[in-house]
């Protein structure tokens, strides 16, 4: 598969997946993005339209920490601070959007390590 092709299959599963979960006051959406070297992390709030909190690999607190891991476990860092950003502005519960990618690798790493942290999703 070639590169378009693997972008452009990403969209059209995100697009699926993006028609089924929406996020709203009370349960917003953690959607997750991943690049080559980096990962993103937000919490939007589809009602209104405005990102909540955010976390990824360009954040003070997880470059600090990056050095000599590997990609999984820097996104577990992500996860981990994802969701204590979400508790200290009070959010408890999330649905989760992995974006299109397979819930596996980076992304399951980041969506455990959530948990872990106390987000519900």
């Amino acid at each position: 598969m070639t590169k378009r092709n693997s972008t452009l299959g990403r969209k059209i599963r995100h697009q699926r997946v993006r028609k089924k979960v929406t996020g709203s006051s009370s349960r917003p959406r953690l959607c997750v993005f991943r690049s080559l070297n980096n990962i993103y992390a937000q919490i939007i709030d589809d009602s209104i339209g405005n990102t909540i909190v955010s976390a990824s690999t360009l954040d003070s607190q997880v470059k600090d920490a990056m050095e000599n891991k590997t990609k999984s476990q820097v996104s577990e860092l992500v996860g981990s601070l994802i969701a204590r950003k979400a508790l200290e502005k009070g959010i408890k519960t999330v649905v989760f959007d992995r974006g299109g990618y397979l819930y596996h690798g980076r992304v399951k790493a980041l969506a455990e390590s959530a948990r872990k942290e106390g987000l519900l999703f």
